[in-house]
């Protein structure tokens, strides 16, 4: 029997090529990116790299990472790969077509190291030929700054802590408690996310699609499926993913007018997908916005939501009260929870609002990198579109990313949102 190479029999010396396919990315880059090319083709846009861990010197490792991404940039997709892409209902066969064609250019990207030791990344250009950098780009500064700092991981401490996870959530009274990979971004490496979801797999079992039920007695697959596309579909896996934030920022300078341009990006987003990817992201002008333009014709129209910061619990409990209020019954909606998820803190959150709505849960750092390091707390947010600064007001004031003071301050005015306190 062929086995599985492991992390540690691979070749462990300098290398390149980190990301040797472009679907090693989550599957809402590609949704969004589908809306981009049918809604808005010209639009241009700007991203920042900001790495949250104070005292991180990724200045030194500029060099390596530029290789990667030079190489990065070489990849194209392969025949099986948009094969798989145009056997999801929602990818159209002209977007596929597209991909056909599609490179990544190294030109809409640079990477500066600063005196600091902090990196400055930036990728500027058409929105349709930049979406698809963040995900790889985030994955390869990660494996990038692990491999030169822990030169002998800990695998073993990984598995224990991982077969610690699982058996958690094997527990009693949690049969129908599933969880999704979403560590595609702040991953350890490509190959411990691999082995990870291997693990997973095997241990948890695998949800089917269109799920299958279980005899009874049998213990129910609580591995919802994976956000990574290329792992879903090497290992069988569901891959799950709709909109991120950036989808939203940028119908702040698309949209006919500012204050409503979450209501535009929503409604653009259902002309487009037709009652598919139906999960609404909560948190780009904090959850009191949300709710005044997630009224009662998006809660039926939309399956659910997505939280990704602030209280979980308020914030479920909020949005159970919204769809009462809207004569909407909470046990046709879900819930999905994504914010810096441990499997505690699922198992709490599942407990609370089990058999009051349907929920999903995505963890994704505390899967895929917990070996007893700390992990990197690195983003890459659109910061422009078209031209004009665009932001994110979340409910956590720390995830705020806006190059532009007085935008933010005009952005709280149109949507009505308090000035944090300092």
């Amino acid at each position: 029997m062929e086995r599985t190479p492991t992390p540690e029999t691979r070749d462990t010396a300098h290398r390149t090529m980190i990301i040797h396919s472009l679907l090693d990315t989550d599957l809402y880059k590609f949704t969004m990116m589908q809306v981009v090319l049918h809604h808005f083709p010209g639009a241009r846009v700007e991203y920042r790299f900001k790495c949250r861990n104070p005292g991180v010197n990724l200045a030194q490792f500029a060099g390596q990472i530029r290789d990667e991404i030079r190489s990065l940039c070489s990849l194209q997709f392969r025949d099986a790969e948009l094969a798989y892409l145009r056997s999801m209902r929602f990818i159209k066969s002209d977007f596929v077509d597209f991909l056909g064609l599609f490179r990544l250019n190294e030109k809409y990207i640079n990477v500066i190291p600063q005196p600091s030791g902090e990196l400055e990344i930036r990728i500027k250009g058409p929105w349709l030929h930049t979406i698809l950098f963040e995900i790889p780009v985030l994955a390869i500064v990660n494996e990038v700054y692990f491999r030169n700092t822990q030169k002998n991981p800990d695998f073993e401490e990984g598995r224990r802590r991982l077969d610690l996870k699982i058996s958690q959530l094997q527990e009693a009274g949690l049969g129908d408690l599933k969880i999704a990979d979403y560590g595609t971004r702040r991953r350890f490496s490509k190959d411990w996310h691999e082995e990870v979801l291997r693990t997973l797999t095997q241990r948890l079992g695998a949800v089917a699609s269109p799920p299958a039920k279980s005899p009874a007695g049998e213990h129910l697959p609580q591995l919802a499926g994976t956000s990574n596309v290329l792992y879903a579909m090497k290992l069988g896996l569901i891959p799950l993913g709709t909109m991120a934030h950036e989808y939203l920022q940028a119908c702040q300078a698309l949209g006919p007018r500012l204050r409503d341009s979450q209501i535009f990006g929503f409604e653009s987003w259902a002309r487009e997908y037709r009652g598919d990817l139906g999960i609404a992201l909560s948190d780009v002008y904090g959850m009191s916005a949300f709710l005044r333009d997630f009224d009662l014709y998006f809660c039926k129209l939309f399956d659910g939501a997505r939280h990704d910061s602030g209280d979980p619990f308020q914030w479920g409990e909020r949005m159970l009260a919204h769809y009462h209020a809207n004569r909407v019954d909470p046990l046709t909606k879900t819930l999905i929870f994504s914010d810096g998820l441990t499997v505690p803190r699922t198992i709490e959150l599942y407990q609370q609002f089990r058999g009051r709505c349907l929920l999903a849960f995505g963890i994704g750092t505390n899967l895929t990198n917990d070996l007893g390091y700390e992990p990197l707390q690195i983003v890459i947010k659109m910061v422009r579109c078209n031209d004009q600064p665009v932001a994110k007001l979340s409910d956590t004031p720390s995830k705020n990313m806006c190059e532009d003071e007085k935008y933010l301050a005009y952005l709280r005015q149109v949507f009505e949102i308090e000035q944090p306190p300092v």
